[in-house]
């Protein structure tokens, strides 16, 4: 089972905005050491991003890296006892971070996707056309081909390539595609009604429609995957397919099992969402014609996101609204699917084992089980693993230099926690 390293770091409102670093300071980070992010308007960029500064003692310093193993270990296992603790930090106010304006600066990029997204899956059938129109239409939030376009274009940075290429634009198109199919079939496994709060391409159509319609996605990317000739880039993302069914397998025999472990349930969270999302930046960086090195760093950066992003849903599921999640609350663990929340509860709570082994066959018992998972401790455990993995993306990035394509990396991970605050 994973263990929990962020003990020490209470991150709050402001996560992550600190990471250790090996500079001359004697000062190391404790509770009070964490503070907002903020966008702030700079001449310097024309895009409205600054370099973002902490206060220590009333003199600015600029947020520096990771410098050594040894640091970012001191920030991840806690601060170590007999150290003086930092200088009063004050927080700098910012409003919440919106998807507008986080893809502001890829905005253009965006754009062009959402123009190509619907001839590029074909017009040869106007059912599958139509059962595309719909889950694109559904209020997507394009995170996926955004992500693409940032690491894109923050990595062509290092190597002073001037504008994104045509497998870059590409890419990000067949991610969104391969998403698209995904969420399709998943509704169909989920025997899910609605989707973003519309209704589902199989409760439109039917069950034989969506299959066939995400089959058809999943073929079409594949055939605009190859057709970029770049070998290691088809591994990649050819590996993601597989690993959608890898996770929906593994989670469909593992429902109502009260013996699975953290360790599992993140295997199953990597296949399920995070392959996808490191396979993205990953393949951006690729393109960008960037060392190994820095591939892998993207690669571990959208792994990291995309669990924080999983585990983040998965709290959501217990603590939002029908309303606000555009699906009944408690729908995973009413199907027996055991997300974090649940896993960390039952290390407390006896009595849940027994109402999900029950299959919640008493009456009240689903709801007896979900107020039993918020009261004994299983929301914060989690939103701290949720915290952690965002942590290391956030670490994951400091080999990419400070721009504001970088800057809106870190605000990505920092969207992703402010939906838990």
């Amino acid at each position: 089972m994973m263990s929990m390293t962020c003990r020490s770091l209470d991150f709050g409102r402001t996560v992550l905005d600190l990471v250790a670093c090996g500079c001359s300071s004697n000062a190391v980070l404790d509770r009070s050491s964490i503070r907002n992010y903020t966008k702030v308007n700079t001449k310097g960029s024309s895009r409205g991003y600054g370099a973002r500064q902490v206060v220590f003692g009333g003199r600015d310093r600029t947020r520096c890296g990771v410098s050594s193993m040894k640091a970012a270990e001191t920030l991840l296992n806690g601060v170590p006892e007999g150290l003086p603790r930092v200088l009063e930090l004050k927080e700098e106010k910012r409003r919440p971070i919106s998807l507008t304006n986080l893809f502001e600066v890829v905005a253009d990029d965006l754009l062009t996707l959402n123009q190509n997204l619907q001839s590029i899956v074909g017009a040869e059938n106007p059912v599958l056309m139509s059962a595309a129109e719909q889950i694109f239409g559904a209020g997507g939030k394009r995170m996926r081909p955004a992500l693409v376009f940032l690491v894109s274009r923050a990595t062509a940075e290092l190597v002073g390539l001037e504008e994104l290429t045509r497998e870059h634009r590409r890419l990000a198109e067949i991610i969104e595609m391969i998403h698209t199919a995904s969420l399709i079939h998943d509704d169909v496994l989920d025997e899910s009604d609605m989707r973003r709060g519309k209704e589902t391409v199989h409760q439109m159509f039917g069950t034989r429609v969506a299959v066939l319609a995400g089959d058809f996605m999943f073929a079409q990317s594949s055939w605009y995957l190859a057709n970029l000739e770049n070998l290691q880039v088809i591994k990649l993302i050819s590996q993601v397919i597989k690993d959608f069914a890898s996770g929906e397998i593994k989670q469909a025999s593992s429902l109502f099992d009260c013996d699975v472990k953290l360790d599992e349930y993140l295997i199953k969270s990597y296949y399920k969402t995070a392959s996808l999302i490191a396979a993205s930046t990953k393949g951006a960086a690729i393109f960008s014609g960037v060392d190994n090195n820095v591939a892998e760093k993207m690669y571990d950066y959208g792994k990291n996101l995309g669990l924080s992003f999983q585990v983040v849903d998965d709290i959501l599921d217990f603590t939002q609204s029908a309303e606000q999640l555009g699906k009944p609350a408690g729908t995973d663990l009413a199907k027996g699917n055991l997300t974090a929340p649940v896993i960390f509860a039952l290390e407390k709570e006896p009595k849940l084992r027994d109402m999900i082994e029950s299959e919640f066959s008493e009456t009240g018992s689903l709801d007896e089980a979900i107020e039993l998972v918020k009261s004994c401790g299983g929301i914060e455990k989690a939103q701290e693993l949720a915290k952690e993995k965002a942590h290391l993306a956030i670490q994951n990035l400091e080999c990419l230099p400070r721009t504001a394509f970088r800057l809106a990396l870190e605000d990505m991970v920092m969207f992703n926690l402010e939906r838990i605050d």
